[in-house]
């Protein structure tokens, strides 16, 4: 019995209540929301990691000046106001009053300016924006200003943005700490409060409604931006790694969210009225595999680049959706497709004919010699384990020796920050997947920058000379050449492979409202 038809036969067990969740209590306690989240909470810093299970458990625990309302457009969130003057040199934003920290502190504008300092260090946007600002500091405990070298609009859209790395405000003491450092006290003012004395790893995590957290007052909730209404006494995170088990919990109603139900079983989740699925975020999921370009072989762009011709997106996509063609998309550079900054420029290495014998001829020309390729593979999220096992394949078709490491995906999160040859437990390859948002344009992508800052280090002065023209281009039109040529250097230099896109839908009980379009977060989710 093939993955499948094991799958499909597992769901249809779990429909008649053969299967059960072992030691999931009912999740039919009206204060209590119990959520299937797609991995384990590895790793607890937002600024630390760019992880999606880490910015979903953040924005639960902290807040940030701004938001995204549903149209992706910056609001205040912890901002009373904000506004530019002096020519747009300079910004000042005042803090609603009354904001806590879960240990009873208020939150001061000092600890803004530190926290905003220490995401900076980090994050490509913060990075740009701290480029051209002379000075930030608080001018008294509600109100921090920037003054300006230049006028830089996006302001807002830096402090508010949504793809990682998540501009958390923390208190002062916090965000004292090195960037590549983890906090691991979470303090925050969020709507939640984070039970560290109830976290069980790769069990459970806790949430508590905090009481002194006040809502804005205005605005709609949308992504991260208007009221945050915490309608839940506590949010349980459970995590149940096989796909059969959650299905079956959530049927029963043992849990009343998972956030990524694998493909195979949406027909029979659908089937079942207490039961929704929905496409909460059209942008869908990008999965990639990520080049280490700091150890042998992968240091040879040459090497990196010859690999473009060994990828079959539509093999890639079908590994993760079946045949289903309308849940995927191939032809995917660089950007999200059907986004402003998506372009075919170059595209040809992508989608012109396979020919895996003349990409093992390319590989041997640029020096590949048959060395070990370890491909980190975190087999218990299932997109990731997909993506690496046709990754895996890929490369022995074109002649290299894979070591296909199975772990879970915390580990893989914990190793890739290691520049160790692969003797002293270093890594050469990884697979992840991408949400459309955080490849919508230069400031969020990741995997594009050349400043060799983010995991797997890769250097390119062009990549980086782009991106800042891009910040400075003067309209939508100059921004669109400039993400054009982003794309041609980015197949020069191959930092990652981009290896298609699909659609992954999520689902939850029928008797909840309130699951908001994007990611998940919990404000306004509530029992119908």
């Amino acid at each position: 019995m093939n993955r499948r038809e094991f799958l499909k036969a597992a769901g249809a067990a779990a429909a008649t209540g053969i299967l059960a969740a072992p030691g999931i209590a009912l999740a039919q306690n009206q204060r209590v929301l119990k959520f299937v989240p797609h991995a384990d909470l590895a790793v607890l810093d937002p600024v630390f990691s760019p992880a999606y299970v880490t910015r979903h458990h953040a924005y639960l625990v902290f807040d940030t000046l701004f938001g995204m309302d549903a149209n992706l457009r910056p609001v205040p969130q912890m901002a009373e106001s904000a506004g530019a003057e002096s020519d747009g040199k300079v910004w000042t934003i005042k803090l609603r009053p009354g904001l806590k920290f879960h240990d009873g502190s208020p939150v001061l504008a000092r600890d803004c300016v530190a926290s905003i300092r220490r995401w900076a260090l980090r994050d490509g946007f913060g990075q740009v924006l701290m480029s051209v600002t002379d000075d930030l500091s608080a001018v008294d405990d509600r109100t921090l200003r920037f003054r300006l070298k230049t006028p830089f609009p996006l302001l807002p859209n830096a402090l508010g943005k949504v793809p990682s790395f998540m501009p958390a405000m923390m208190p002062e003491r916090l965000a004292k700490a090195e960037p590549t450092t983890q906090v691991t006290e979470m303090i925050g003012s969020g709507p939640y409060r984070f039970k560290l004395d109830e976290r069980v790893p790769g069990a459970r995590v806790v949430y508590e409604r905090f009481a002194d957290y006040v809502p804005r007052a205005d605005g709609a909730s949308g992504w991260t931006g208007g009221p945050k209404v915490a309608h839940f006494d506590r949010i349980e995170w459970v995590v149940i790694p096989d796909a059969s088990t959650a299905a079956a919990a959530l049927q029963s109603g043992e849990v009343d969210w998972w956030e990524y139900p694998l493909h195979d079983l949406l027909p029979m989740l659908k089937r079942n009225r207490n039961v929704r699925v929905e496409t909460s975020e059209p942008t869908g999921m990008i999965p990639t595999l990520r080049f280490n370009t700091v150890i042998k072989p992968f240091d040879n762009p040459a090497i990196r680049r010859a690999l473009l011709g060994a990828v079959d997106q539509e093999e890639f996509m079908r590994a993760q959706v079946g045949s289903d063609a309308s849940m995927f998309r191939t032809g995917v550079g660089v950007f999200c497709p059907g986004t402003p900054m998506a372009s075919d420029a170059g595209m040809e290495v992508l989608t012109g004919p396979r020919d895996y014998a003349r990409v093992k001829s390319e590989l041997e020309k640029a020096g590949y010699d048959g060395q070990k390729i370890v491909l980190l593979a975190g087999v218990n999220v299932a997109d990731v384990k997909n993506s690496c096992d046709v990754a895996a394949e890929m490369m022995r078709k074109v002649g290299m020796n894979v070591d296909y490491q199975a772990l879970d995906w915390g580990t893989v999160i914990q190793r890739r920050a290691s520049r160790e040859p692969i003797e002293n437990g270093g890594w050469n390859c990884y697979c992840s997947s991408w949400g459309g948002l955080d490849q919508l344009d230069p400031s969020a992508h990741l995997l594009l920058r050349g400043d060799g800052g983010f995991f797997g280090w890769p250097k390119s002065d062009e990549l980086e000379r782009l991106r800042h023209a891009w910040f400075q281009a003067p309209d939508l039109a100059g921004q669109q050449a400039i993400a054009a040529q982003i794309q041609k250097q980015a197949f020069v230099d191959t930092p990652y492979l981009p290896l298609g896109q699909y659609i992954q839908p999520t689902a939850y009980r029928s008797n909840l409202a309130g699951v908001k379009s994007g990611f998940a977060t919990f404000w306004g989710v509530r029992r119908a």
